[in-house]
């Protein structure tokens, strides 16, 4: 989605930073006249394939494939491992993954395309096309434009309100008119917060203005005319298809296959399944500026303004460090831009349950380059700045090998966070009141309910949204117990829920805490109702 910061370690740890991550960010130390010089060196794409297959081994990822576009030409489409772990089903370039926050690109090109017709300016008012459209204050409703939704500058926090989407009945409508009980995490066009739901908004706005639905107008004018036969917008398209890969997540050691999770009242934001073959050619489309194959499918100004700033952020001391050659970052629309080695880059990060993918595209160069894999690592990044590095001139470094470095530190961090909150409970306590006081209805206007309900000696909190969200409570200490949910997840795993006392010691309110990077459990309320 989980761009870009998606969805947030690939828990949706790692995923945080990599969306920092759904901007690519610099490279290391060049020489002056390294940067400046158009890089004009042959290019040894055989050492690059086998960069690659060392990186899959070390990464522990069991498939992945790469896709470079050069001059108007797929240069390299390469698979590697498998599509499910322990499985023979090899990957190639037709094996079809999730893109997620990769969607946002799509999601911004069908908005230009009726901007081209004139039936839409970046300017509208949101709320003239979908009335229901609500935020936290009356003058950010008023002056939210469409082009607004597109650049994360909402002043909603990252990832703010991601829980109200993930994994529940809610509609698109239904998730977007709940956005108004989320708090603003700053000031509006003033604050970087990446929220996919001012996308699942732009993306009601193409069904308002043309009576299509988003996905079937992605179809139908994207997918369609430029021959992506392997992509959809949906996981109801896969049963049947072959050559679909397995998402997987660790699991202790190793990693372990999920099934595929439904994204569909996200789609907008990050539902878009594709394969590396299908995503060059929309590579081919965006460096050409809109037109590909004789058809203009978007108009080159409407390019220049998807790939202009729109907000810009801080690169932080720690980047500058490692990517001493990127002085700026900023969103346009859809996309992440930087300067790297002196040449201006768009590009996109996207996380899934259990799969990331990576975009990159240095116009000036007419050079593109995707990466999708079956496994929430940081790999594709480090393969990235690999790719960059070989076209741009780039110092020779072991980018997989830093990566990785950096992948078992944020280990070894967390579990010393985890051990830490361990040491901090308080022994031999008991709750204040039987366990039967704890079980009853909770719930908030943002999300909806939740059920606390005894059962066979011990309480299980359910989230009516989402069913998969059923957990086993453990007392851990006081009034606050351990959750153990009963379906596994890639992003998250154990919490707590923390039982609020009146002074009267009556339950009035539950508490949910699950740490993690990217889905704020702490934002949900959930008061006592009956």
């Amino acid at each position: 989605m989980r761009s870009g910061h998606r969805r947030t370690g690939l828990t949706r740890q790692t995923w945080g930073r990599m969306i920092l991550a759904c901007q690519l960010v610099g490279i290391a130390a060049v020489s002056l006249l390294a940067t400046a010089a158009p890089a004009q060196q042959s290019i040894d794409l055989g050492a690059l394939d086998a960069y690659f297959a060392a990186a899959r081994e070390d990464w522990g990822v069991p498939g992945f494939a790469v896709a470079i576009v050069k001059d108007d030409e797929v240069v390299f489409a390469e698979g590697y491992g498998v599509r499910e772990q322990g499985k023979p089903g090899g990957v190639d370039e037709n094996t079809r993954f999730a893109i997620a926050s990769n969607t946002k690109a799509f999601t911004a090109a069908a908005l230009a395309m009726l901007v081209d017709r004139g039936e839409l300016s970046w300017d509208d008012r949101v709320i003239d096309h979908l009335p229901y459209f609500q935020l936290y204050a009356p003058y950010v409703t008023q002056e939210m434009r469409v082009r607004d939704l597109l650049c994360h500058r909402s002043g909603l926090g990252t990832f703010s309100g991601d829980l109200i989407w993930y994994g529940t009945n809610h509609t698109r409508e239904e998730v977007v008119r709940r956005v108004r009980y989320l708090p603003p995490a700053g000031g509006f066009r003033a604050h970087y917060g990446y929220s996919n739901i001012m996308f699942l908004a732009a993306g009601e706005i193409v069904e308002a203005v043309t009576g299509v639905s988003w996905d079937g107008f992605i179809e139908t004018e994207i997918f369609g005319p430029l021959g992506m036969a392997d992509s959809y917008t949906s996981v109801d398209s896969l049963p049947g298809k072959p050559n679909v890969a397995t998402p997987h997540a660790g699991n202790g050691g190793g990693v372990a296959p999920f099934a595929w999770y439904d994204w569909d009242n996200i789609a907008p934001a990050g539902g878009i399944i594709s394969s590396v073959s299908d995503m060059a050619k929309w590579l081919r489309l965006q460096l050409n500026g809109g037109t590909w194959d004789g058809r203009t499918y978007f108009s080159e100004a409407a390019s220049r303004t998807m790939w202009t700033p729109h907000i810009s952020y801080e690169v932080g001391e720690e980047s500058e460090e490692m990517y001493p050659s990127t002085h700026f970052r900023g969103y346009g629309l859809g996309w992440g831009l930087m300067d790297y080695l002196g040449r201006k880059v768009a590009s996109h990060g996207g996380g899934y349950d259990g799969m990331f993918s990576r975009v990159a595209l240095v116009p000036e160069e007419n050079l593109g380059l995707v990466i999708l894999t079956n496994s929430n690592t940081n790999m594709p990044v480090a393969l990235t700045y690999k790719i960059l590095d070989a076209y741009l001139g780039g110092v020779e470094r072991d980018w997989s090998k830093e990566f990785l470095e950096r992948a078992e530190r944020d280990r070894r961090r967390s579990e010393e966070e985890r051990a830490a909150f361990e040491r901090a409970r308080v022994p031999n306590t008991e709750p204040s009141l039987p366990l039967e006081a704890y079980a009853g209805v909770y719930g908030g206007r943002m999300y909806g309910d939740a059920t606390v309900t005894l059962e066979n000696g011990h309480l299980v909190v359910q989230f009516l949204p989402n069913p998969d969200l059923t957990g086993d409570l453990s007392h851990w200490n006081y009034d606050t117990f351990e959750v153990e949910w009963r379906h596994e997840f890639p992003w998250f795993g154990k919490g707590t829920v923390q039982f609020l006392l009146d002074k009267m010691g009556n339950v009035v309110e539950m508490k949910v805490d699950v740490p993690n990077e990217d889905l704020w459990f702490t934002e949900l309320e959930f008061k006592r109702k009956d």
